[in-house]
């Protein structure tokens, strides 16, 4: 399996190990009312539930872009090093969303997105 493929399928179950930590961190969590138990939430399990958000936010965008290059016939271990370069931001995305470190997480963010932009590019280009 290609390395742009595995980034996809890793940026697809990224989001569910932000929503366990969500769930696993604080107790009694409600399964009749999961949203409203979110809700009441804070801290660390309200934090993890954003990066679990966000997480998926930023997925399809990400997907679209991969697709489209593998699609296009754009060089499958570019792709492979975008899709890795991804999946380390969106990592550390998460990682210091959970730590409460706005800035880094602002800047991993950047670096997610701006990946997606390359692939975008990539892919057009390829296209072309």
């Amino acid at each position: 399996m290609s390395i742009a493929i595995t980034s996809l399928i890793v940026g697809a179950v990224l989001p569910y190990v932000w929503v366990g930590v969500a769930k696993a961190s604080a107790r009694g969590y409600d399964n009749r009312d999961p949203r409203g138990w979110i809700a009441r939430q804070g801290g660390l399990t309200q934090r993890a539930n954003a990066a679990q958000l966000n997480a998926f936010e930023a997925y399809p965008p990400f997907a679209v872009a991969m697709l489209l290059g593998l699609w296009a016939g754009a060089d499958a271990d570019r792709l492979g090093v975008l899709g890795l370069a991804f999946i380390a931001a969106r990592i550390a995305h998460g990682v210091t969303y959970l730590m409460d470190l706005a800035t880094p997480r602002s800047l991993a963010w950047f670096a997610g997105i701006a990946v997606v932009g390359i692939l975008f590019h990539d892919a057009w280009k390829a296209a072309a």
